[in-house]
């Protein structure tokens, strides 16, 4: 069986890309439905619902922020025991994570809908607005536990050579929500509540087939009698808190861009943004999933204490996130209108503030894909804390400075701004820190 033997086999580019191309696909195209949804919210609802969408994603990374930790640092603690060959530990420490993720998901659910009113009503929205805050949150909610479920199943299908099911299931999550979206907003007339509801029963679907598929003692990584390792609960959580990190400041970060583009401009600044981060989030799909396909193979050979591949596996991705940072700068630089247009047209005010926009945000796309494999590199490493210093100043630390200092020196541009210098500051750090703990992981 060649599948259960491909942490075995050496470290080529081809081989890289078969574990990997699955996981970039599935990023990107869960990024791409994500566009789509906004397509959809934009052209049938109109760019008030669209400011909508990006007003309530801060409460949803809130909402997800722990699963994503418990994710990416349960992955990590796990496969380096698989590495170790304690398997059957390992499953049951997979077991127990997942049952803590869904008391999670049912907290967070609870808490979103106590404070959704009163977050709303201190933003100073127009009515219509924030009426569309209020819908899309209260619908998106209801699928807290499989949302959770999903960020968590996608992660251990990557980890248990299931990266082409994970993608089926994206693909499939993916064409279900664009299906329902038209069907539930245009047919069915039911707003943006509609498109909360097509996205939750979009994510859905690798929640479902994530059940049945660990529920199989087939699978590498399945479903048995767990064991409550408080331990295990408290490495994944120190490990994965980088990404936790990531999602909370991400979400303060985007409340930050709304202000102040409610600021200066007002809520087609909103519109802007929204349409701008769509196209970024596109692009970072690719390192993204590059990095979530590589990291078990980074944990695996670390467990086993394997330098020479571990080495070449960083040198090889090294040159590959290179080669996607210079191909995605390009095309959005050259594809901004075309790619603004679908969301906006040439008449609205919103389209010239998302052209100038894109294309100043796109220099970011240069340091970006660095940056995202440093981090998840180093919580593959199961160093959590260097991973959080990083994502921590990455996403909060640069782009608050950034965000104050450069609007008040260059307007509206600064703010778009704001995003490339972060991200150039980031690759400074993650570099100093690469180069300080290459001798320690043989790398």
């Amino acid at each position: 069986m060649e599948n259960t033997n491909v942490y075995e086999k050496p470290v080529t580019l081809k081989n890289i890309l078969k574990f990997a191309v699955p996981t970039i696909a599935m990023t990107v195209f869960m990024s791409f439905y994500t566009m789509v949804d906004g397509l959809f919210v934009s052209n049938l609802i109109g760019t008030d619902a669209l400011s909508a969408v990006n007003l309530t994603a801060p409460v949803i990374q809130l909402v997800t922020a722990i699963s994503t930790m418990l994710a990416t640092g349960g992955s990590a603690v796990i496969m380096k025991k698989m590495g170790e060959q304690k398997v059957e530990e390992a499953r049951e420490d997979f077991t127990f994570l997942i049952l803590v993720n869904v008391m999670v998901g049912i907290i967070m659910c609870a808490a979103g809908y106590l404070v959704m009113d009163h977050i709303f009503a201190g933003m100073h929205l127009s009515a219509e607005v924030e009426g569309y805050c209020t819908a899309y949150l209260s619908r998106y909610l209801v699928f807290t536990v499989p949302i959770l479920l999903m960020n968590n199943f996608t992660l251990y299908m990557i980890a248990s050579e299931k990266a082409a099911l994970s993608l089926i299931c994206s693909v499939t999550g993916g064409v279900l929500n664009m299906a329902l979206d038209y069907v539930l907003i245009a047919v069915f007339d039911m707003g943006i509540s509609g498109a909360a509801i097509a996205t939750g029963l979009g994510y859905s679907v690798t929640a479902v087939v994530g059940l049945f598929v660990f529920g199989r003692k087939k699978s590498l990584l399945h479903f048995r009698k767990p064991a409550f390792r408080w331990k295990i609960l408290s490495n994944a959580a120190a490990n994965g808190c980088s990404e936790m990190a990531t999602a909370l400041v991400t979400g303060i970060i985007t409340m930050m861009f709304n202000w102040t583009m409610l600021r200066y401009v007002g809520e087609d600044g909103v519109a802007a943004v929204t349409i701008i981060m769509y196209v970024l989030m596109f692009a970072s799909s690719l390192y993204t999933g590059y990095s979530y396909g590589v990291a078990p193979m980074i944990s695996y050979y670390y467990g086993e204490q394997n330098h020479g591949k571990l080495k070449k596996l960083v040198a090889v991705s090294m040159r590959v996130i290179a080669a996607i940072s210079l191909v995605t700068a390009a095309a959005s630089f050259l594809l901004t209108r075309p790619l603004v247009s679908v969301f906006a047209r040439p008449d609205n005010p919103v389209y010239e503030l998302a052209v100038t926009g894109n294309r100043i945000c796109t220099i970011a796309l240069l340091f970006i894909g660095f940056n995202i494999f440093a981090s998840g590199m180093f919580t593959a490493l199961s160093n959590g804390v260097v991973s959080a210093v990083l994502a921590f100043s990455r996403s909060f630390v640069f782009m608050l400075i950034t965000m104050i200092v450069l609007p008040l020196i260059f307007g509206v541009n600064g703010i778009w701004l704001a995003t490339p210098a972060a991200e150039l500051m980031a690759l400074v750090l993650s570099a100093c820190l690469f180069l300080k703990y290459r001798k320690r992981y043989g790398y």
